[in-house]
């Protein structure tokens, strides 16, 4: 399942944010944002902290993974 929140959503105002190490080579202007919580895996735009953001649930972000490390 994936849920597109609202800007500012108080349900993301505890998440702990990261981004990869990777995202600091280049640019940087093309990076995501992940927080985790229980029962979904959060994303944001790195450039839009405070934008929408994407709800998605843990099983759909380990797949979303394991794809993208495979290409």
């Amino acid at each position: 399942m994936i849920r597109k929140l609202p800007a500012g959503d108080a349900s993301t105002s505890e998440l702990r944010w990261f981004k990869s190490s990777h995202s600091d080579s280049g640019s940087g202007s093309e990076c995501v944002e992940v927080a985790a919580a229980p029962d979904a895996v959060h994303v944001r735009d790195s450039k839009n902290a405070q934008g929408p953001r994407l709800a998605v649930a843990p099983a759909a972000w380990a797949g979303f993974v394991s794809y993208a490390a495979a290409h």
